[in-house]
């Protein structure tokens, strides 16, 4: 069994959005004492809520802007949290993009922007990530697939989305077979309805008791529901999952 060192690095991206699953997950691992790498799009933001994080929990934190869909840019900003904060122990690739538009009036830009970012970015900080990880034998990888990627759909987001959701699971599978030798696992989270702004913007009262119907619980999910399977399946003690994928989901899809 592969122990953590003392002082170590989770890297969380999408982690700006004070409404999202990426901030309620890097706050979530920085108040059980992980340092957090933050990689979102802006990078002012990114090292305004890096240094929020800091002070409000006494850990170390850097934040770098990058696209996750621009190789380049995820590996220049994975090289900066590395110079910057100790070992680079997980990554929580949270950076997603919903999409509504319906399949007959889909055209290929937007395939190739979702698809780009909800699946490449997951590969892209990856790849980067298990070189690190695979040198020192030890690493947790969490990646966010969807229900809609298990349903074929049914929430807001449609086709694109669903798709590369579904790549995600394929890619968690993929690279657990592969890391694996090296002490790195890597799972995924299927989260079900959450109140995050994915879904279409705040939802509304009227809209979560439509969606809690179909739920076997009696809400729909917080950001710190998902955060919160984030941090076991990262954890120490998680070392002989890999591969799954843990649907958190009030019990939508139940297979």
């Amino acid at each position: 069994m592969s122990t953590f060192p003392s002082e170590r690095t989770a890297i969380v991206t999408g982690a700006v959005s004070e409404r999202g699953i990426g901030r309620a997950t890097a706050n979530y691992l920085a108040e059980q004492g992980w340092n957090i790498g933050i990689i979102d799009l802006d990078d002012a933001l990114c090292q305004a809520t890096a240094k929020e994080i800091a002070s409000q929990y006494g850990v170390k934190a850097h934040g770098v802007g990058a696209n996750v869909a621009d190789e380049a840019s995820v590996r220049a900003a994975i090289d900066s949290i590395e110079a910057e904060l100790p070992q680079i122990v997980a990554l929580a690739n949270v950076a997603g993009v919903s999409s509504p538009v319906p399949y007959l009036e889909l055209d290929a830009a937007e395939w190739d922007r979702v698809l780009n970012i909800n699946l490449n970015g997951v590969h892209y900080a990856t790849r980067r990530v298990a070189e690190s990880m695979a040198k020192h034998r030890i690493g947790r990888i969490v990646n966010i697939s969807s229900v809609s990627a298990q349903r074929g759909g049914g929430t807001f987001s449609k086709t694109p989305y669903s798709v590369a959701k579904a790549g995600v699971i394929g890619l968690t599978r993929a690279t657990a077979r592969e890391l694996g030798e090296y002490d790195i696992t890597v799972n995924a989270i299927s989260p079900g309805p959450i109140d995050t702004d994915i879904m279409g913007g705040t939802l509304s009262q009227e809209r979560k008791d439509e969606l809690v119907k179909d739920l076997v619980v009696n809400r729909v999910g917080s950001t710190r529901d998902i955060a919160a399977a984030i941090a076991f399946l990262i954890s120490e003690d998680a070392g002989y999952i890999s591969g799954q994928t843990l649907n958190v989901d009030g019990g939508l899809y139940m297979h």
